[in-house]
């Protein structure tokens, strides 16, 4: 059973991530042969203020 963890920057649409689900899913069903209902994708939304890019906040980066 694959299990793919996703980190990302908080600030994505349910489509989106509903859209990448797809993708993602997809992906591992036609390189791995699974089965589309063993795939297990985890996001971890980060909010901004907890993710460093050179010592800035991407909060403060404005991304």
């Amino acid at each position: 059973m694959p299990f793919v963890q996703v980190y990302m920057l908080e600030g994505r649409t349910e489509a989106q991530k509903k859209a990448m689900f797809e993708r993602v899913t997809q992906a591992l069903v036609e390189t791995l042969d699974v089965p589309q209902q063993n795939v297990r994708i985890w996001v971890h939304d980060m909010p901004k203020e907890n993710w460093c890019i050179a010592g800035v906040s991407a909060k403060e980066l404005g991304r």
